[in-house]
């Protein structure tokens, strides 16, 4: 009998012993997958991303995680073409799952962090679809209900970077906002406040140590920095780091563009839309209509600094013309600025009729930032460059 409970006990234990070693390897493996599955994402290679994504629900399949992830590849699938909202209803619907899941865990433990941080991050990213449909009132809710989930989780594990994510965004926005867009202040009464400087210094550690988040708290900044911060300088750093890890992403290769033009630095600009413009011609993911329209407004910007007033004409007639193709609600501001462009080329080829002619086109256009001060100022007195 001794012999036999011995045998017994020593079963058990390899048994334990196996299993353990078994979880350790199957954590190893979720946590390889999910981090090449990131990579994939960021690069646009979504087919890849999906497989990595997919083998995580099938290793953890009541884990939040792996559906959340898979609803980032729908995230960038919408991002890489805003207009286009046939993936607005898939990427809700996965949102949606990631909550169901993260609910029962919580139910389970209610100071579960991971289920709190993936539930927090799918109603933050909800909201970011609301707000770039223009969906003020769904944007300012998904954020009242995000904040106090984050923030629950930050209190929890004070180290988890990657929660700075939701928080810093939260902070950040809330305060400049309804700076910027008068109209939204109404919507936010019920919120709590931002913190534009803190929101900042979240995103960077969120960027700089964050395990899952890091890349996206980059974007961020980068965003940020470029469109309201107008520091140009950090702006362009981030692009150049993001665009050099993930060169295939035409986002992080527009703002390196974007950013090139703001400081001034021409050369760079037209090699960078230069670049851009050759992808477009052989339809890589992501180089739509759209970005090629940027890409020859900027070459025609670049070609009209340098005096080579025909083939910045050229530029500025493909750009023009894909905007016919684009706008069908009203003139975008590429559209605006191409046609006032136009008009200063033919001043400057003395060819004031047609000047005149593009000149009253702006002004029957929808105004954009001063088009139509520039416009009536240039039918008085000719361009010169």
């Amino acid at each position: 009998m001794k012999v036999l409970f011995g045998l017994l006990f020593f079963f058990l234990f390899l048994h334990r012993l196996a299993t353990a070693e078994s979880s350790e390897d199957m954590e190893r493996e979720f946590e390889t997958r999910t981090t090449q599955g990131i990579e994939y994402v960021y690069n646009l290679e979504f087919e890849k991303a999906d497989a990595e994504f997919q083998h995580l629900v099938r290793l953890k399949p009541n884990d939040p995680a792996g559906p959340f992830f898979l609803a980032m590849v729908q995230w960038w699938r919408i991002l890489i073409d805003i207009e286009n909202e046939q993936y607005d209803d898939q990427f809700h619907e996965a949102l949606d799952h990631v909550i169901d899941l993260a609910d029962a865990m919580v139910e389970r433990n209610p100071d579960d962090v991971h289920a709190l941080f993936f539930k927090g991050g799918a109603i933050g990213f909800q909201g970011r679809l609301s707000a770039h449909r223009s969906q003020w009132l769904a944007a300012a809710n998904a954020g009242r209900k995000a904040l106090p989930i984050v923030q629950e989780a930050s209190a929890l594990d004070p180290d988890n970077h990657d929660i700075l994510l939701g928080t810093g965004i939260y902070n950040y926005y809330a305060e400049v906002i309804p700076a910027e867009y008068s109209f939204v202040k109404p919507l936010l009464l019920f919120v709590p406040k931002g913190d534009k400087k803190k929101g900042i210094e979240q995103l960077t550690r969120a960027s700089q140590q964050g395990k899952y988040a890091a890349i996206e708290a980059t974007y961020f900044l980068m965003q940020l920095y470029y469109q309201f911060e107008k520091d140009y300088p950090a702006a362009l750093s981030l692009a150049m780091r993001l665009n050099r890890r993930f060169p295939n992403n035409m986002l992080f290769h527009k703002y390196l563009g974007r950013s090139y033009v703001s400081l001034g630095r021409w050369e760079d600009c037209g090699k960078v839309f230069g670049e851009i413009a050759d992808r477009c011609q052989r339809k890589q993911r992501g180089y739509g209509a759209s970005t090629e329209r940027e890409s020859e407004y900027y070459l025609g910007m670049h070609d009209m600094i340098q005096k080579r007033w025909e083939s910045a004409l050229q530029h500025f007639y493909r750009s023009d013309e894909l905007s016919r193709q684009l706008d069908t609600d009203e003139p975008s501001g590429f559209m605006v600025m191409t046609n006032l462009k136009i008009g200063n080329i033919y001043d400057m080829k003395s060819r004031r009729d047609l000047a005149v002619v593009q000149y009253n086109k702006v002004l029957d256009m929808k105004e954009y930032k001063d088009s139509h001060n520039q416009a009536e100022m240039y039918l008085k007195t000719p361009f010169a460059q």
